[in-house]
């Protein structure tokens, strides 16, 4: 019988909800399991700094947990870089302080805050001389996919008819459409977050475990055995079915 993996979908600076959730995983008899964090930690939430506290207390105490790398944890990623990189993906006036996107927030968090036509080169100056080395050392530590013999772990999704070993960063951080779109096998379970869903959903091929944390919604957490899936709740387990 195969120990069982937990999974928790997008956090987006939500402290409270990651508390919740590994207060289910304890409940469920795994504080000392393997738990995969889904991605996009930071952005919207109004605690991203504390949030990757947790993640980087939980590492330091070597917790069996799998931290994988979001959209959004990239592109604060890039803007803590010696000069701030903007993520080509995004539709044309989009950046990562777009009202949309969280990064204010974020940036918040840390207690840093600017007035309207503030120069980035100056809002940059101050994030970095504020926000800890550790963070960003943890950004950039954040892997990309995570797999077993039934399952792959990735933020957002894969690009079908890839394998695995040959995926990109960007579609495991961005893709939607054509991944959604394909109602073929994988060649494995898909887990994944990245778009909000009403509640967590199995799509035979993939597991959207992305329930809309980042917008106030409830965080998801799940637990596998093998392929077998089941969301924590209150109450206990929940099998989630195709």
């Amino acid at each position: 019988m195969t120990d069982p993996i937990y999974a928790i979908g997008d956090i987006h600076g939500q402290l409270d909800e990651l508390h919740r959730a590994l207060s289910l995983i304890e409940a469920d008899g795994g504080a000392d399991a393997r738990v995969v964090f889904l991605g996009d930690y930071v952005d919207r939430g109004p605690d991203s700094r504390a949030v990757i506290d947790l993640l980087i207390e939980g590492q330091q105490a070597q917790r069996n947990w799998i931290t994988l790398l979001g959209n959004h944890d990239r592109m604060f990623a890039w803007f803590m870089e010696d000069v701030p990189r903007h993520d080509p993906h995004m539709l044309v006036g989009y950046h990562w302080l777009h009202d949309r996107l969280g990064g204010v927030e974020t940036l918040q968090s840390y207690g840093v805050t600017f007035e309207a036509r503030t120069r980035l080169a100056d809002l940059h100056a101050s994030a970095k001389e504020i926000i800890p080395q550790a963070h960003v050392d943890f950004l950039r530590g954040l892997q990309p996919m995570f797999e077993t013999p039934d399952l792959a772990f990735v933020h957002a999704g894969i690009r079908p008819g890839v394998p695995l070993t040959q995926q990109s960063e960007n579609d495991l951080v961005w893709i939607r459409q054509s991944f959604h779109a394909c109602l073929e096998p994988h060649p494995k379970l898909i887990v994944h977050g990245h778009t909000p869903v009403d509640v967590p959903s199995h799509y035979g091929n993939r597991i959207n475990l992305d329930s809309g944390a980042g917008y106030g919604q409830p965080l998801t957490t799940a637990v596998f055995e093998g392929s077998n899936c089941s969301v924590l709740t209150n109450r206990g387990r929940v099998p989630l079915l195709p």
